[in-house]
């Protein structure tokens, strides 16, 4: 076997060709031993009969937008590129504005 030849590359998306945007106000994440799986779902406003029904049965049932899976291996990465965007945002339009604060 000859010897191995190491390359260095970054990863782009490649935008050449349109691809639909997907919306999601909410995401479930469950795991296994060997992925983890998001959940990206669209929970619209409720309405009152909804909100009856949450009340009886304490669940609220959200359309799924996209069920994505992804590796162990992956999450530790994924986690930091969510928090250095996170806190870039943070920078340039103020500390986040989402409903947890």
């Amino acid at each position: 076997m000859e010897g191995k030849t190491s390359v260095n590359f970054t990863v782009q998306p490649d935008d050449s060709k349109p691809t639909e945007r997907t919306y999601a106000n909410f995401c479930a994440i469950q795991h296994s031993p060997f992925d983890f799986t998001l959940t990206f779902c669209d929970m619209p406003p409720l309405g009152e009969k909804e909100i009856e029904q949450a009340q009886r049965t304490h669940v609220v049932k959200a359309p799924i937008q996209a069920r994505l899976v992804v590796p162990v291996q992956v999450v530790p990465g994924l986690i930091a590129a969510l928090q250095e965007n996170l806190r870039i945002y943070n920078e340039a339009f103020g500390a986040n504005r989402g409903p947890m604060n």
